[in-house]
């Protein structure tokens, strides 16, 4: 069975890059009736929070990328961890290394000075006729691996193609540090073991991990995944996004009236392709995404692409579902707005939508109707005129009296620029400004119909 994981470290938000690679990965299980695994990889005590873990989790939960196992996580799984590494001793695939790291400084330094690697020199690595070192006094060691001393590392990346590294480039890599909790790189292979993982979707900083791991997993004869090591996103700086540069948070897009679907439709683009197609559903990406098709090359992030697709998701939007998420947009305003998503609500957003790339937008349009309103200056000054003054007394006589409905208003509107002489845009654009503060809405008729009558009067008698 195809198993894929995903597993971000809790030391900080999930990354952009992350959540390509865990909806690639989540894609690809699907594709094949298979099952995506949450892993969190929590070793790095330190820096690892729980605030972290529930950033990751919501995270996961708005992309709709729902795993069938987990989360697991590795520091509930140290004594597995400590198991294998002693059956690797045993096996003499492994040892205890009681360099101190003051001796391991000055090795490095002097190699340094040779012109040589810096990699560890093997001091206490077991060999026929060796004679180790004695155990010092006070030193608690850490376990190493016994990377092989020569030949060469290759595998068919599923992204890359065929990559090849010599084992003369990497060292006696450890394994267990004294503490009893293990490296990245051997908790990697035990838990891919553990899980039956057969694919690894993840960025190509990992490149250079791969030799020691596949080492691993052939010392313990159990078999390989196959790797994808997918390019790393790019930020508008021609640099590589990551958490600590130019990076934000996946909730940071929620919290900015994103949709979750539009947000997976540009991931997904950011590093693979179908054709020329640039929009489609989950359905299709799952039918589509066989693991084919991954660039090798590196994406550029898009923020503008971004708010493109999202607009387009925006039209295509359940007008109730929109307004649920207006709400709560509107209750965060700084003067927060408590709104029902009603039907009017509904309404504003059937009416808007065509012009928002975000909800965040949409918001800002809702609270011109539901909160106060401060006509833009400018326009109040080029707009409403001494000319037209007359005519807003007179369509606010009108409004008073005709039914409160889009056809009644249209009516009155039409009598008005008939009694007046004025043209459509020399009466609309005045009542605009101050019933909405821009010259800029939709059809008239339709926004005054959103409001109720005493608010739209209130503000036609600022003119």
């Amino acid at each position: 069975m195809i198993r894929t994981r995903i597993a971000p470290s809790p030391t900080g938000f999930l990354h952009l890059g992350t959540a390509r690679t865990a909806l690639y990965s989540w894609a690809y299980a699907r594709h094949h009736g298979g099952k995506f695994v949450l892993r969190i990889e929590d070793t790095d005590v330190a820096r690892s929070t729980q605030d972290s873990v529930d950033q990751i989790l919501a995270s996961m939960h708005w992309l709709g990328l729902d795993y069938d196992e987990g989360p697991i996580y590795q520091m509930q799984r140290l004594a597995r961890y400590s198991e294998v590494a002693e059956k690797l001793i045993a096996e003499g695939k492994a040892y205890r290394c009681y360099s101190t790291p003051e001796e391991l400084e000055a090795t490095r330094e002097a190699k340094r000075a040779r012109g040589e690697k810096a990699l560890y020199d093997g001091r206490w690595r077991p060999a026929p006729g060796k004679t180790l070192p004695s155990i010092p006094a006070g030193v608690a060691p850490v376990v190493r691996f016994c990377n092989p001393p020569d030949g060469d590392v290759t595998w068919n990346d599923l992204v890359k193609g065929p990559i090849t590294i010599n084992n003369r480039e990497i060292d006696d890599l450890i394994i267990m540090r004294t503490d009893g909790v293990p490296t990245y790189n051997f908790a990697v292979v035990v838990d891919d073991w553990d899980m039956q993982i057969s694919h690894v979707f993840r960025g190509d900083e990992h490149i250079n991990n791969t030799p020691w791991q596949i080492n691993i997993f052939n010392a313990l004869g159990v078999p390989l995944p196959q790797f994808g090591h997918c390019p790393v996103i790019l930020g508008d700086d021609g640099q590589k996004l990551s958490k600590r540069r130019g990076a934000v948070s996946v909730t940071a897009y929620e919290e900015g009236g994103y949709l979750p679907e539009a947000m997976l439709n540009y991931l997904a683009r950011l590093g693979w392709s179908h054709g020329d197609d640039e929009l489609f559903t989950r359905v299709q990406l799952v039918s589509w995404f066989d693991g084919s098709h991954l660039n090798r090359s590196p994406a550029q992030w898009d923020p503008a692409k971004l708010l493109w697709v999202n607009a387009q998701y925006m039209k295509l939007a359940d007008d109730q579902r929109l307004a649920s998420l207006v709400a709560g947009q509107l209750a965060k305003l700084p003067v927060p707005l408590h709104v029902e998503p009603d039907g009017r609500l509904q309404g504003i957003c059937a009416l808007f939508k065509d012009r928002c790339d975000t909800t965040v937008a949409l918001a800002a349009w809702a609270s011109k109707i539901y909160g106060d309103v401060a006509p833009d200056e400018a326009e109040k000054k080029q707009h409403v005129t001494d000319s037209v003054r007359p005519a807003l007394a007179l369509l606010a006589e009108k409004l008073a009296q005709c039914a409160w409905d889009k056809p009644a208003i249209a009516a009155a509107i039409k009598e008005t620029l008939a009694g007046t002489g004025l043209k459509m845009p020399q009466l609309a654009m005045p009542v605009r400004v101050l019933v909405l503060g821009t010259a800029q809405t939709p059809s008239l008729d339709a926004v005054l119909a959103l409001l109720d009558r005493d608010t739209v009067l209130a503000r036609l008698g600022r003119a």
